[in-house]
Order: structure tokens, then sequence, then C-alpha cells
């Protein structure tokens, strides 16, 4: 399996990974989410993908190899960083399969560089701030970086070698959610051309009426609604720990929709 890691010479200096072979098609784009780096988001699934597939992996502003920078944090800004450096690649127009705040990042990039995109995978993504499960937004506002779960500070810390730098994503990601989160309005979800996966599962953070709107507003986009919670059918490692079962079962149904050639 090739390996190849570096920084995006643009302002975000956004830190990617390529694995997997080279082939003709278009590589699949994988965006994590909060409080995430490339290793605890999709550790488990690249060795899966990357026998037959090119992947390309990237951390966001602040997390993981990639320093936060100046100025907030947005979903857009997020997006346009993806777009510059996917230019900066000469990668073309790729796959992409964004995970919660990842998805939210996937969508605008979908939205505001459509010619960047060939097929989309949203998956356990908020497109709306009323579609989160009750308590939270509270649990969120009341939470500090004492709250933020072992296993990220972990990963974050072993790649960017300093515990500040957990601490300033945490900060980031909660602050992101809460003040810079809008719900994304139904004209600019409308203007989706590519054909899109929505995914979540039925115990995961975001309602499952949630997911189904989402998939409403896009137009022919199509809906997977897994018996799943918040990334464990991903192997997140949050979520799913040690068993991959649940990754195991969904990849199939992944790369059958990037396969589509309808």
């Amino acid at each position: 399996m090739d390996f190849v890691d570096g920084r995006s010479g643009g302002t975000a200096r956004l830190y990617y990974q390529w694995h997997g072979p080279e082939g003709d098609g278009p590589p699949l784009l994988l965006v994590h989410g909060g409080g995430s780096t490339i290793e605890s988001n999709w550790g488990a699934l690249i060795p899966e993908l990357a026998r037959e597939r090119r992947l390309l992996a990237v951390e966001l502003q602040g997390h993981g190899r990639t320093p936060t920078g100046s100025g907030p944090a947005s979903f857009e800004r997020s997006a346009d960083d993806v777009a510059a450096l996917l230019a900066e690649l000469g990668a073309g127009a790729v796959h992409v399969l964004g995970f919660s705040n990842g998805g939210q990042v996937a969508l605008q990039l979908a939205i505001r560089h459509p010619r960047r995109v060939a097929r989309l995978i949203v998956a356990s993504a908020p497109f709306r701030r009323d579609g989160m499960i009750d308590g939270f937004w509270d649990g969120l506002a009341g939470a500090g970086s004492a709250d933020m779960p072992e296993v990220y500070r972990e990963a974050d810390v072993l790649v960017s070698g300093e515990t500040a730098h957990a601490e300033r994503m945490f900060v980031l990601d909660r602050d992101l959610m809460l003040t810079g989160f809008q719900d994304f309005p139904d004209r600019a979800l409308a203007s989706i051309v590519a054909p899109t996966l929505v995914v979540a599962g039925d115990r995961d953070v975001i309602r499952r009426d949630h997911a189904v709107a989402l998939a409403d507003r896009i137009p022919g986009a199509r809906l997977l609604m897994l018996p799943a919670g918040h990334g464990d059918y991903l192997g997140e490692v949050f979520a799913a720990g040690d068993d991959l079962r649940g990754m195991r079962r969904t990849l199939p149904l992944l790369t059958a929709f990037l396969d589509d050639a309808h």
C-alpha cells in the first residue's frame, strides 16, 4: 500500500496523506469529524479501503498536524481550504466522505466548489441546529476541555506533540458548533449536483428524521439508515473501539455507491 504525507503550501497549510494505489478513477477524500485526527477517525477504515482504492485524508484547521492558524474556524473556510489543497495537488474531481463536522465541510465543498466533487457521502452530519438529539446543545455549552474523551486527547497529542494543541482543538470545535454553525439554506442544498448518499445511525447524535430531511433537500440523494451510533459504522475510535463489525458491514454499501456509474 502506497503512503505519502505532506502539507499544503496555501494559507491553511492543511496536513494530508495519500494512501492506496493510483488508479483511473477519482480518489476518495476523507474529511474527519470534530476532535479528531486522521488516525482516530479513519485508522480502521483506511487499511480496508486502501487495498484497491486511492485515498486522500486531510486534517482540518487546528486538528492533528494542521496548525490552528489565524482567524476563526468555519465550515465554509474549511471547504475553501480543502478546495485549495485539491487544486494544488491537481486532484481534479474527487469522491468525498465526510463524517459529522466533516460532513458539514463536505456539504460546503459540494455547494461552494461543485466541480471538485464527483460523488458525495455525508455521514452523521447535521445541517440544521434543531436536528440534534435532546440535550446535545446544553451538554456542549457546559463542556470544558476536561470533558474531551481521553482517546481524542491522546490521538491529537501523539501527532501534534503538545497537550496545549488538543486543548485549543477542543475550544475551536466547541465554539465552531455553538456560534459558527448556521442552518444550511434549502436553496444551497438544492444546488448540489454531485450524486449524494446521506448516512446516519438509528442511535446517532442527529435525529433520524433530520437525516431524512437532509436527503429530501438534495436533488436525487439516497438515504442509508444503519443500526448504529455516531461513527461506529466507520470504525471511528471513540464510537467503535475495537469492534469493527459494523464498519465491515457498512463498507460494501458505501463502495457500491461510489462505484455506481449511474
